[in-house]
């Protein structure tokens, strides 16, 4: 049995097919089972993967479905899993991440608070709520929802509240050359400096899982509290395993710990 505070992560970096749940839903289980075979305790999912990540065109997708289709996997594969889907709620659409356990009990559901763009903002409302900290295998586990973790204040928040693994769907998108020039954002610096850097200014483990190209960034990664993308994908489809261990993020706390020291 594995010891508590210790929790082998897998990311799925893969690209739904928008409008194929059926086909999403067996990519997720075929890396479920893989992640399983890994070792893994915790698989995590890019942002709206079984719907396909296209806010417009997915807004009134059935997420409750999907949701229990995703508990019946968690709980047939015995692993946990975390999901993003569309949840319609009071007359209201938002973007969603769920984790479900490993017995199908869906532990939290969170609403994605930073939509991104015109596109999210006309179809899903922006959620209200800090995300709860649950504990899976001792260890203390939040939900973030891609553009949320690019703002520090959200990261930081998350870790003061508890949370010592924080999962974050993701689905950026690779920006198209203007004018003939390269777009000046390079979005691939999301996944490789902004998220390893959220984790070391806030003492946290971040679990970031992305679409994979030919249209999205890719680079889905596990990283430390150090800092450190201790496991990381490139642009294909794979899965990313990496482990997180309370040892390591006390030790880190210890060295620098910048979330006591904060003025």
């Amino acid at each position: 049995m594995t010891e508590p505070g210790f929790l082998r992560v897998a990311v799925l970096q893969a690209t739904g097919v928008v409008g194929d749940a059926t086909r999403n839903l067996a990519t997720v289980e075929r890396f479920t089972r893989q992640a399983v075979a890994r070792g893994a305790q915790l698989l995590v999912t890019p942002e709206l993967f079984v719907s396909g990540y296209d806010p417009a065109a997915v807004a009134d997708d059935d997420g409750a479905g999907q949701r229990e289709r995703l508990a019946a996997l968690a709980r047939s594969a015995g692993v946990a899993i975390v999901a993003s889907t569309v949840d319609r709620h009071g007359g209201e659409r938002f973007i969603s991440a769920s984790l479900f356990d490993r017995s199908g009990c869906e532990l939290t559901r969170y609403h994605k608070a930073h939509l991104f763009g015109p596109v999210e903002n006309a179809y899903f409302t922006p959620g209200r709520e800090r995300p709860r900290v649950v504990p899976l295998h001792g260890v203390g586990v939040a939900l973030g929802v891609c553009f949320d973790v690019e703002f520090p204040e959200f990261t930081r928040a998350v870790a003061l509240s508890g949370a010592e693994l924080l999962c974050v769907p993701t689905a950026v998108p690779l920006r198209p050359p203007a004018d003939g020039r390269p777009a000046p954002f390079d979005t691939r610096l999301v996944p490789g400096m902004v998220v390893p850097t959220r984790a070391l200014e806030s003492q946290i483990f971040i679990a970031y899982a992305n679409h994979t190209g030919p249209g999205f960034a890719g680079l889905s990664c596990l990283s430390d509290p150090y800092g450190r993308r201790v496991a990381a994908g490139e642009t294909r489809e794979e899965l990313v395993v990496g482990d997180v261990s309370r040892n390591l993020l006390q030790a880190a706390r210890r060295d620098t710990d910048y979330l006591a020291l904060r003025g």
